[in-house]
């Protein structure tokens, strides 16, 4: 287990790092106009034609192809403009040991001295500091920028500790919670895993289905860590979920509803997202198994659905060519999908009782899979 001081002195070695690299790419700017050169950053390029699906790590990276932010057109000065400006204000905000979010940068540029500077939307903002990321190779909590919170929750056997502005904490994930869990923080490398009687994790869409468990009591009962994902999820729920697969040698299941879509959400716990693949060997956890409705599922149990859409059809046409869904498996179940032209949601289960879903189905399925 951790040391009283890892993740406290990790994260300070990350700010000192982070630092340095905002430093380092001033210095680097600095040096381009010093020796009279038109001053440019070159990163990789940020598209889906450049996204390779690496398959000796199973996740999502950068192509070969770089672009370069370069100030020999106005609205190329403007882009390294906004850069200077976000690195200055970072390494400020690294200085004074403070924090922002991705929501108060968009509107803190409001306030620069230039007005050539200032964000035109949050997408700009939020683009420009995933590229800060790529090109000094740390990560945007590294910076102490953070999203809004997305909410997300861990309910199970887990005590860990938190590094907070008020001092440590330590909770243990049942017991010191409500109903409602224990939240990720933003940014989960504060945490120390100190103990846990935990036999696999279970990462959740809904949180109507995610409630039913803590209800039934499947956490307690199967020594379950029960993470809710909360839609698609942000990155510090892929980021913690990661480290309790690789830290502490937890098999991983996602559990989601049964359409293309959620199947997607189970290619981002598990693979990686193409918006996030500079971060993928961060993030992503390859070992994930898909616990969720399938196809046959909805077949096998008579299960209430919804007729697919066009959009939902393309999207599963998509997947077929994806490289995360190209097994027998995947093939299989999106064909049958395709064939019979439904969807269902996991939240469908009910159909069966409120106890089918804890009492049969997943019991069912994880010991098909040799989880149980």
């Amino acid at each position: 287990m951790s040391t009283d001081s890892d993740s406290e002195t990790d994260a300070r070695l990350n700010e000192e790092r982070a630092r340095e690299q905002l430093v380092e790419l001033a210095a680097e700017f600095y040096d381009q106009f010093d020796q009279g050169d038109v001053p440019r950053m070159t990163l990789p390029t940020r598209t889906k034609s450049n996204i390779v699906f690496d398959e000796d790590s199973d996740v999502w990276v950068y192509g070969d192809r770089t672009s370069s932010r370069t100030a020999n057109s106005v609205r190329g000065a403007r882009k390294l403009l906004k850069a200077i400006y976000t690195v200055d204000f970072l390494a400020q905000q690294l200085e004074e040991d403070r924090s922002s979010t991705l929501r108060e940068l968009y509107y803190l540029s409001e306030s620069w001295d230039s007005k050539e500077a200032q964000f035109s939307d949050q997408d700009e903002s939020n683009q420009l500091v995933e590229d800060l990321e790529i090109v000094s190779e740390v990560t945007r909590e590294d910076f102490h920028m953070r999203p809004e919170e997305s909410g997300a929750t861990l309910m199970g056997p887990l005590e860990l500790r938190e590094q907070t502005r008020r001092g440590e904490r330590e909770i243990h994930c049942q017991e010191d919670v409500g109903e409602g869990g224990y939240q990720i923080p933003n940014n989960p490398d504060t945490i120390d895993f100190l103990d846990h009687d935990i036999d696999f994790v279970m990462c959740v869409e809904t949180g109507g289905m995610r409630d039913r468990l803590v209800e039934n009591g499947f956490d307690d009962e199967y020594n379950c860590l029960v993470v809710h994902l909360k839609g698609q999820p942000a990155r510090a729920t892929r980021r913690i979920t990661k480290r309790l697969h690789d830290e502490l040698d937890l098999p991983v299941l996602v559990f989601t509803d049964g359409d293309p879509w959620s199947y997607r959400i189970f290619g981002s716990v598990a693979y990686g997202s193409i918006k996030s693949a500079h971060l993928s060997e961060y993030l992503a956890t390859p070992e994930a198994e898909y616990v969720g409705i399938r196809p046959q599922d909805i077949v096998d149990y008579d299960l209430p659905t919804d007729p697919l859409s066009d959009s939902d059809v393309n999207a599963l046409e998509s997947e077929l060519e994806d490289p995360r869904f190209q097994t027998d498996f995947w093939e299989e179940q999106i064909e049958l999908q395709l064939d019979i032209g439904k969807k269902s949601e996991q939240q469908a289960l009910a159909s069966r009782g409120l106890d089918f879903v804890t009492d049969t189905y997943l019991p069912d399925r994880l010991e098909e899979m040799g989880v149980l």
